[in-house]
């Protein structure tokens, strides 16, 4: 922290059942956009260069391997208002204007923009919130009778809801236990709240259906899907089998290679390592190194998921083309794709192999060896 500058602290209040999200677990840690709903707000704030400390107020119910890197943990209260309490007393030697943004766990969409307009905010004011404007018509129902509602001056609160220490710590202990957010404290001590723009990015997950909605919203900031094309081709020579896809397939003469000749899989670990851009299996498996020779092939197909991974991608769905006169490929076409999914941690609808004939034109047609082609798609996991 820069002496000059006020300590600046994050409590995200994770410590809700979350039961009318509909899950087995709390809706902070249900998966979206492949990973934990409460990491998209951790990383966010720990990105972040102003933030210096990262607290998670957590329940009995939070995963036992929840240790997130950097962060400090505090225990959840009865309600939201303790667990709140609970996160403030965990910062460490605080003054009156440290600064504290209290998070709801269950709004992913948090940015750096908004932090810094809350941070702006605070210079002239002791305590901030996102919000946008309502929109919809507003209707009171009493009885059988509907009678509108004014929308002025009406908003959506959101959070992180900002507030220099004192300001809160004193407006909460005066406050009863179950407040309907944190500004509710600070209201009722006549505090002067300055709103910021909000974003419709930081909806916040409560219902089954809002899992989908919000994940649509954060996937603009992934990458796009991406697309790569294999091929590849071995020889035969004496032998007494042929290895396609990782399954061994009778036949009087095997394929010369290097390696094991897994065309099949050859050309799948060459169209995803090209639709990364990551070069083909020669740059990472060269035919000189002798730590290759005989080796499997599967060991190239899952060093190439491993890659990718790297990059932020997953492997979405490939499609196999086994392309020979003999053998024939049709028996052993399911225990081929189980391989495959086994190998990729896949389920065994994204792995399509089929296979055809050259009607005899060409070294295939002649059988003089076998080949095959592979097209695959990664989907971006993460901001790639």
């Amino acid at each position: 922290m820069n002496p000059l500058m006020d300590k600046t602290v994050a409590i995200i209040v994770a410590a809700g059942k979350g039961q009318r999200a509909g899950g087995e677990r709390a809706k902070q840690w249900c998966d979206l956009n492949g990973r934990p709903v409460i990491e998209w707000s951790i990383e966010t704030f720990q990105t972040h260069a102003a933030i210096d400390d990262v607290i998670i107020v957590v329940g009995s119910d939070a995963p036992e391997n929840f240790t997130p890197s950097g962060c400090r943990l505090a225990s959840g209260g009865e309600t939201r208002t303790q667990s709140v309490r609970n996160g403030l007393n965990a910062i460490e030697a605080p003054s009156d204007s440290t600064i504290v943004l209290i998070h709801d766990a269950a709004r992913p969409g948090l940015t750096h923009t908004l932090i810094d307009d809350l941070l702006h905010a605070l210079t002239s004011h002791v305590a901030a919130a996102p919000a946008l404007p309502v929109q919809d018509a507003l209707k009171r129902q009493q009885g059988t009778e509907l009678a509108s509602v004014s929308r002025e001056a009406l908003y959506r609160v959101q959070t992180p809801q900002a507030f220099r220490f004192g300001a809160i710590t004193r407006a909460l202990n005066a406050a009863e236990d179950d407040l309907v957010d944190d500004l509710a404290a600070v209201e009722r001590q006549g505090t002067e709240v300055k709103l910021v723009k909000g974003s419709d990015r930081l909806h916040k997950i409560t219902y089954p259906e809002d899992f989908d909605m919000v994940s649509r919203m954060m996937a603009p900031q992934l990458a796009s899907p991406r697309i790569g094309k294999g091929f590849d081709v071995h020889a035969f020579e004496p032998g007494d089998h042929v290895i396609l896809c990782g399954v061994k397939i009778p036949h009087p003469a095997k394929l010369k290679g290097h390696s094991d000749a897994d065309a099949a899989w050859h050309a799948l670990t060459d169209a995803i390592l090209g639709a990364a851009a990551l070069g083909d299996i020669g740059d990472h498996f060269p035919p000189s190194d002798d730590r290759w020779k005989d080796a499997d092939s599967g060991l190239f197909l899952k060093e190439a998921q491993n890659l990718v991974s790297k990059r932020g991608y997953a492997i979405g769905n490939c499609d196999i083309t086994v392309i020979c006169e003999a053998p024939k490929v049709k028996p052993h076409r399911e225990a081929m794709r189980q391989r495959t999914a086994e190998l990729l941690g896949l389920p065994l609808d994204a792995i399509s192999v089929k296979a055809t004939t050259t009607e005899a034109l060409g070294f295939t047609g002649r059988r003089e060896g076998i080949a095959a082609e592979a097209v695959v798609t990664l989907v971006p996991t993460s901001g790639a």
